[in-house]
């Protein structure tokens, strides 16, 4: 007999994380930035197939902006704004979409719900994102397209180096800090075993510069991306631990000007459930077209 299949590591609080998004909703608009270049982004990348989608579905909808655009757009005839805050989910309703509770990690959605999803900054906080994207997939009827994008593994690389070097230096240790993220080749490999044809996966890097490192930790929270782990896993950051680590950052990082570089890596991803007369999909670890192109080629072989 096989052995029984280990459940994901849980190492992000989920609860915990709801929580945090609800306390932020309101002025969340003051620190989404990256959110906003997310979202134009996924409504460009739409808006290069000619298909209009009947149903969509928005995880993570914080507010359900993009919903909103593709409704006002005429791209999708309906959209429900799903998210875990409540205060988000009032947003929604406010801008008069039909909104849903949903947890990424247990869709309560039947199969074949929509042939739309969308995830614009939200997966990289599952626990087990394989199982979320099967769950997407099966949410998706056949020739359905999800789009999504979420934090890849360069993002922070500064604070993630000076937080380490910091830590080990004065604790003789170190303690998880930041989030572990995917890499861009691990997400086209996701995508091709949930069973996703036409996988692509791209990267968009982003550098912000700030005039003192304090005020990305004051982003983060603000964008509530700040990291939330199972009680296991967390562990509070001394404070002269914190200071080191900024000190770290200004020694090694601050320019000419004064002001700190912050990476953030973007990683787009998409895919389309298998229907008949599609194309085949790529072999594992070819993923390499931008989706515009996935886009475009699906359209002239359904032309």
């Amino acid at each position: 007999m096989a052995p029984p299949a280990q459940a994901p590591p849980q190492i992000f609080d989920r609860a915990r994380l709801a929580a945090r998004r609800h306390r932020i909703a309101k002025t969340f608009a003051d620190y989404s930035f990256l959110r906003q270049r997310v979202l134009a982004d996924l409504e460009s990348r739409l808006d290069d197939t000619p298909r209009k989608f009947a149903r969509g579905l928005e995880l993570g909808a914080a507010g359900g902006e993009l919903s909103a655009r593709l409704l006002a757009s005429g791209k999708t005839q309906a959209m429900v704004a799903a998210d875990t805050a409540p205060a988000f989910l009032a947003a929604a309703q406010a801008r008069g979409l039909d909104a849903a509770f949903a947890d990424e990690e247990a869709l309560p959605f039947p199969p074949a719900s929509f042939d739309l999803i969308a995830a614009p900054l939200t997966l990289h906080w599952v626990n087990d994102l394989p199982g979320a994207l099967a769950q997407i997939k099966r949410t998706l009827q056949p020739d359905g397209l999800f789009v999504g994008a979420l934090f890849g593994g360069g993002t922070l690389a500064e604070l993630r180096s000076v937080l380490t070097d910091a830590e080990t230096e004065i604790m003789g240790g170190l303690a998880p800090r930041l989030s572990p993220l995917p890499g861009l080749r691990d997400m086209a490999g996701l995508l091709q075993r949930a069973g996703f044809a036409l996988p692509v996966a791209d990267r968009d890097t982003v550098t912000v510069r700030y005039a003192d490192p304090l005020r990305l930790l004051a982003d983060l929270k603000g964008m509530g991306e700040r990291a939330a782990f199972t009680r296991g896993n967390a562990q509070p950051l001394p404070r002269r631990v914190l200071a080191r680590a900024l000190a770290l950052y200004r020694e090694r990082y601050a320019g000419p000007d004064g002001r700190v570089p912050a990476t953030f890596e973007i990683v787009h991803i998409l895919g389309w459930t298998p229907a008949p007369g599609q194309p085949q999909p790529l072999k594992p670890g070819s993923a390499r077209a931008s989706l515009a192109d996935a886009v475009r080629r699906v359209q002239k072989d359904e032309g």
